[in-house]
């Protein structure tokens, strides 16, 4: 396996936690490197730091998958990387919706796992995390056995890393407007072209802690988007709402959304 060497003044940052490894903070790599591929990292002195996937393209040159010599990064390796991420979830109390896989948080660098109750939606942001992408599925397959995944990599950042936009199936093809059940709520969700991965699932708690502020409340949403927020403020006692969004598109799925919990009343 190839080596990749720190320069000194960077191993304490490295040591301490931190996965990106940039290309100006390298001082040798032992042997020529394809795009995507692992290596050990390891400090200016031979101490060993970890394993990654390299990018000689890309400004952050290496990003940590591990910090254990022995692991082994195969197709073995991300099932139990996101078997363990679900674990971890259920312990949270997620059973349905949830963003299964957070990138860095959960020792998979730009990878985000969006999970819609049976569907998946899956951004591959880097080289070296696309280049497992088939093993990825087959983990998504072999724990949930999921009705659909989709892929939505359509977004900028992929071209940093080399990698061209793209988006759709990677199963049998589904119908990919969904609803969803979120606090005692149902969301209309368009997985293939909504933004991002089509639902803010990483805001989920955050629209319920807003139980406590807005009972009797006059509640204005701006960014509203799909309607998340405000239908929460709905549900938790506001006495009107008033959502704003650019997008008339979104407004069109908030005004949906609002009538789908019957508060196209207080929504407006």
């Amino acid at each position: 396996m190839i080596k990749v060497r720190l320069k000194k003044k960077i191993s304490n940052r490295i040591q301490n936690g931190h996965p990106w490894i940039f290309a100006n903070e390298i001082q040798t790599v032992d042997g020529t490197v394809s795009g995507g591929e692992i290596v050990e990292v390891f400090t200016a002195d031979n101490s060993f730091v970890g394993k990654g996937y390299i990018n000689p393209k890309s400004q952050i040159m290496v990003r940590l998958l591990t910090r254990k010599k022995s692991d082994q990064v195969d197709k073995n390796f991300f099932l139990e990387r996101i078997r363990k991420a679900w674990q971890y979830r259920q312990k949270l109390g997620y059973v349905e919706n949830c963003r299964l896989i957070f990138g860095e948080a959960d020792e998979l660098p730009q990878l985000i796992i969006d999970k819609f109750n049976d569907y998946f939606v899956i951004q591959t942001l880097a080289l070296g995390i696309d280049a497992w992408k088939e093993s990825i599925v087959d983990a998504l397959n072999q724990i949930f056995k999921p009705k659909g995944i989709f892929e939505r990599n359509d977004v900028p950042v992929r071209e940093l890393e080399g990698l061209a936009q793209q988006k759709g199936f990677l199963s049998e093809p589904f119908d990919t407007n969904i609803i969803i059940n979120e606090n005692g709520l149902k969301f209309h969700v368009d997985i293939a072209n909504g933004q991002k991965t089509g639902y803010f699932l990483d805001q989920q708690d955050n629209r319920k802690a807003i139980q406590h502020i807005v009972k009797g409340a006059d509640v204005l949403g701006a960014f509203c988007y799909t309607g998340t927020f405000e239908i929460h403020a709905a549900h938790y006692g506001a006495k009107q709402v008033l959502g704003l969004d650019i997008s008339e598109n979104a407004c069109t799925q908030a005004r949906k959304n609002a009538s789908l919990n019957k508060y196209d009343d207080i929504c407006k």
